[in-house]
């Protein structure tokens, strides 16, 4: 059963914000009591975590689905959903998200460094948060703005300063089972290590980490045995260090021309020129791998490596090879530039940037794309004539009206407002640019000519009023 996983494709939902309430006040004795209705709770977010607990992406493979919960709607009496809880998905320390064209949003490396994979809608507005001085109860409220979805790919790569690489049954496990306190799974057979295994080493007064890589072969930068697969997690390590086998068995393979074939595949793979490299010539124990190592160690040091004549068996060799080791992890640390903290940096909007754009498409509809708009369609209940009257309005103050005049919008023309696969398409009436000076009472608006016999009665009862007071006004006894 597989135990480590280092790539997923992960599914991640964040919750939808809760609708805001429409309601009014009804309290004895008081018959205009107002509106009430509070607003929605914002949705959950999805955000990752390192934890350096975690070392496996394994729970996501099993489980790629995940969801945080959505805002409560609100209710009467000012009353406001509850916010939804935010999803937190612990991940290992040197994570890599990407999306799904393979661009990277975010690398997780260190304790609790944090990524919103998901941002939680934004909880709708209540009619008692909606009220103005010329919209004194709004009849309607604003729906909650569904919760960011999206597919993202997590990629594991191993945060070590040292990584050993070689042939398959080269000796790397046991190798890195007497340096560190790691327990790898060691047979005398190939592709023993199928996953990337870690061990602390102690050298002095230096700490650092080495990594097993699965054994490679040629062709590895191209997916031949385990090396594609596991390569990514040499790109984090210092220190790339060649264990070559001395005392193998196979008569067409000698230790240089293995180094050879693993270091085209390091250079077919990419990134990897500038480390540091340490050849260890293991199995030296064993009489003809000692005289091998003998034979060739010259010709590699005239190639310019440091080479160390290990057995990790008999244990020969192991403390020159940790100690030198530690010291060029130890330098290439101090060569790194000292991290400063993050730095807030504040962009303040151009003075020219309306927030959204007008293109016309080849078919004759107009576009508008922008943060606000769209998000405003999305909180509208277009089976609520007001609150459409209410939308008019807000996109009437943002400009849009004069935009699409300016892109030579007619009456009637279509026009789309949002992303094209998920867009609100409507035909543009110019008259709707009026604003809330059109409104009646109690957020009546004029622009629609829906029967509203409740309000006809209202009005020719007002009208016959204004006449009798007229008549009034006029009579003169005298």
């Amino acid at each position: 059963m597989t135990t480590f996983v280092d790539r997923v494709e992960l599914h991640v939902a964040a919750g939808n914000g809760g609708h805001g309430c429409a309601s009014v006040h009804r309290e004895k004795f008081k018959p205009l009591g107002g509106p009430d209705g509070g607003n929605g709770g914002r949705g959950g977010d999805v955000i990752l975590v390192v934890d350096q607990d975690v070392t496996t992406l394994l729970d996501y493979h099993h489980h790629p689905h995940r969801k945080a919960t959505n805002g409560q709607p609100g209710a009467g009496d000012n009353r406001e959903g509850k916010n939804g809880k935010d999803l937190v998905l612990p991940v290992p320390d040197g994570t890599v998200v990407l999306d799904g064209n393979g661009e990277v949003l975010a690398d997780l490396v260190g304790q609790g460094t944090t990524f919103v994979a998901g941002q939680g809608g934004r909880g709708g507005l209540g009619n008692a948060a909606l009220a103005s001085a010329r919209r004194k109860a709004p009849g309607f409220a604003l729906l909650g703005e569904p919760g960011e979805a999206r597919d993202i790919v997590l990629e594991l790569k191993t945060v070590a300063d040292v990584a050993l690489v070689g042939y398959p049954s080269a000796g790397k496990s046991s190798l890195i089972s007497v340096l560190s306190a790691a327990k790898p799974k060691i047979a005398d057979y190939p592709f023993t290590t199928l996953v990337p295994n870690l061990g602390v080493v102690t050298a002095g007064a230096t700490v650092y980490t080495i990594a097993d890589v699965p054994g490679l072969i040629p062709g590895a930068s191209q997916g031949k045995g385990l090396g594609l697969e596991f390569l990514r997690h040499v790109e984090r390590c210092e220190v790339l260090v060649h264990v070559l086998d001395t005392a193998t068995l196979e008569s067409d393979r000698d230790p240089v021309s293995d180094l050879d074939v693993i270091e085209e595949e390091l250079a077919q793979y990419g990134g990897l020129g500038d480390r540091p490299r340490v050849v260890v010539l293991n199995k030296v124990d064993i009489p003809d791998g000692k005289d091998l190592a003998d034979m060739i160690r010259p010709d590699l040091e005239a190639r310019g490596y440091r080479v160390f004549e290990v057995s990790a068996v008999a244990h020969q060799g192991l403390k020159e090879l940790s100690y030198a080791l530690a010291d060029i992890v130890a330098k290439a640390r101090a060569a790194k530039p000292v991290q400063e903290a993050t730095r807030i940096v504040i962009r303040p909007k151009a003075v020219d940037d309306a927030g959204f754009t007008v293109t016309q498409e080849d078919d004759g509809f107009f576009r508008v794309r922008g943060e606000k708009p769209e998000r405003w369609v999305r909180q509208t209940d277009f089976n609520n004539d007001e609150a459409v009257g209410y939308l008019a309005d807000r996109l009437s103050r943002l400009g849009v009206e004069d935009a699409l005049l300016k892109a030579g919008a007619r009456a009637l023309d279509g026009v789309a407002i949002g992303p094209e696969d998920n867009a609100v398409v409507f035909d543009w009436e110019p008259s709707m640019s009026a604003g809330a000076e059109m409104l009646g009472r109690r957020g009546e608006d004029h622009r629609f000519e829906a029967p509203r016999p409740a309000a006809q009665r209202r009005r020719d009862r007002d009208a016959e009023r204004d006449e009798a007071q007229g008549e009034y006004d006029g009579f003169n006894p005298f």
